[in-house]
This record gives C-alpha cells, sequence and structure tokens, in this order.
C-alpha cells in the first residue's frame, strides 16, 4: 500500500500516496477537494481554456483506490465540484461513472465552500460528519479535536525546486491534500496552516510512498500560493 499508519483519537488511520485516507477499522475511504469540472468553470470564468481531461484523471484515480481498498463507505470531505454548475455540466459518462462507483456502499458528500448546496447525485448531503471519535468537516476549526478535513490543499517544499502534496498531522488533527488533478495548494508554511497544526505536525509526503517529515515551519510566515 506505500502508505502511512498513524492514530488520530484513537482511530488508526493510514495515508495513501494517492491522497486519501483510509480508515480500515471502518472500511471508509475519505478523499477531500475533488474539484471536478475545474476546466468547465475556469471557461465560463475565465475564458481559460484548460484541457478537459481533470474530471477524467480524478474519476480514474479514485476508481483505483476504490477497486484495491473496497471501501464500505466513501467520504468526500467538500469541494467535490468547482461550482454547482460543474456539478450539473458533468457528461454522461462520468455521472455514469460516479454512479458505478457509488453503488453498493455508503457514499457521504460533506459540503465545501465551492459546493454548499445539495447536488442532485445520490449519497447523503452533509454539513458535517461525525463516526466514532472523529469529525470530518472541510475547514479545520481551531479548537477542534479528532477533526478530519481538507479545505487548505496543503503543499511541503522539501528542497529548492521540490514541492509536495501533503497530509498534516498532529495530535489533534489531521488535514488532507487535495485529490483533484488541477487544483493548487497551500505552502504549509502559510499562516492558516501554521496557525492551526500544532508545533509537533508532521507533513506526510504524497508521492510514490508516502514520506513522514516535520512540518516545514517559517519565522515569517505567509502564502506561496493560494487553495482553490
Amino acid at each position: 500500500m506505500n502508505g502511512h499508519e498513524f492514530t488520530l483519537a484513537g482511530a488508526r488511520l493510514t495515508a495513501l500516496p494517492s491522497g486519501a485516507l483510509w480508515w480500515g477499522a471502518r472500511r471508509m475511504l475519505v478523499v477531500s477537494d475533488l474539484h471536478l469540472g475545474k476546466s468547465d468553470r475556469a471557461a465560463r470564468r475565465t475564458g481559460a481554456l484548460l484541457p478537459p481531461y481533470e474530471t477524467e484523471d480524478t474519476l480514474a484515480r479514485l476508481d483505483a483506490d476504490i477497486a484495491a481498498l473496497a471501501p464500505a463507505s466513501l467520504l468526500c470531505l467538500g469541494d467535490s465540484f468547482d461550482d454547482l454548475a460543474a456539478a450539473d455540466a458533468l457528461s454522461e459518462a462520468h455521472l455514469l461513472w460516479l454512479a458505478r462507483m457509488m453503488a453498493g456502499r455508503r457514499w457521504l458528500w460533506v459540503e465545501g465552500n465551492h459546493d454548499p448546496g445539495p447536488l442532485t447525485l445520490g449519497g447523503t448531503h452533509l454539513a458535517e460528519h461525525r463516526e466514532g471519535d472523529l469529525t470530518f468537516r472541510h475547514i479545520a476549526e481551531t479548537d477542534a479535536t479528532g477533526e478530519v478535513s481538507g479545505h487548505y490543499h496543503p503543499k511541503a517544499r522539501v528542497a529548492a525546486s521540490i514541492v509536495r502534496p501533503c497530509f498534516l498531522a498532529d495530535e489533534r488533527r489531521v488535514i488532507l491534500p487535495s485529490y483533484g488533478t488541477y487544483t493548487g495548494g497551500l505552502d504549509c508554511r502559510s499562516g492558516p496552516l501554521a496557525e492551526v497544526m500544532g508545533p509537533d505536525a508532521i507533513a506526510l509526503l504524497v508521492g510514490p510512498k508516502v514520506t513522514p517529515v516535520p512540518m516545514p515551519r517559517a519565522q515569517s510566515v505567509g502564502k506561496s500560493s493560494t487553495a482553490s
């Protein structure tokens, strides 16, 4: 699996190389910030013509994780679509692909800031989800404990020319990287992430194998890129 196991609020979790989180005891797969339809939204709002393949690529990687792990539940931690119009614009082929992956398992959509309203797709739509001693929500809350969230698309610079998407984990929470193909990222030294993560937080670098390193810190923090 090449993942990295860690414990949060008594739950044994595994950060996967794909950027998904696996809770083996509950057979639950968690992904965040798919941002399906990002190229469609960019074309509508800015006229930028990105190659329209990110939905296909993101669904293919999710399908591979589902095939490998056979989860009983799949939880999407918000911003699953780049906006509600992008969800409505999914092709019939992509809708059927999603329906096939959803069939036979519990599927939970947690609301994000890009897709705050109800969707016409199946599954259960929630503001946040509580399971066992863990709370799943889109954006981290400062005083939370046992929290699993996304939103920030954390990335860590580990060398002058190497920046990797990463999970951020400490004794109180884990923040997932973005699962979507066309999403940017926020340097984990930036203000929002440096403030919400504890001093002993680690970054779990996504790649062929998940690699744990101390969360990079900066004395003077500032955004180097933005989550979207």
